[in-house]
């Protein structure tokens, strides 16, 4: 199972937890696994069958190349995160 923490604002609906377990092959189903465990989660995350423009999602130490088809190890960390843009 992944390791997945919970970002602030989805924090409502997993009862205040920062981090659960869930298991999935890929991004795709650890996202179908969190919905069927903590409903709403999946709208925060996905659009139009792909990750929300403006969120990024880090399995393990590196950011997807795949979209919701990457592949996912057993004690797989995973992170949903705002990305970061802008500067000078």
């Amino acid at each position: 199972m992944a390791n997945v923490f919970v970002p602030y604002n989805m924090r409502k609906l997993t009862g205040g937890k920062t981090q659960v377990r869930v298991p999935g092959k890929n991004l795709r189903e650890l996202i179908e696994n969190l919905e069927k465990a903590f409903p709403g989660t999946k709208e925060l995350i996905v659009e139009d069958d792909r990750l929300k423009p403006g969120l990024a999602a880090i399995v393990g130490e590196q950011p997807t190349r795949q979209g919701l088809m990457t592949k996912l190890d057993d004690d797989t960390e995973v992170h949903f995160l705002p990305a970061i843009s802008g500067g000078a």
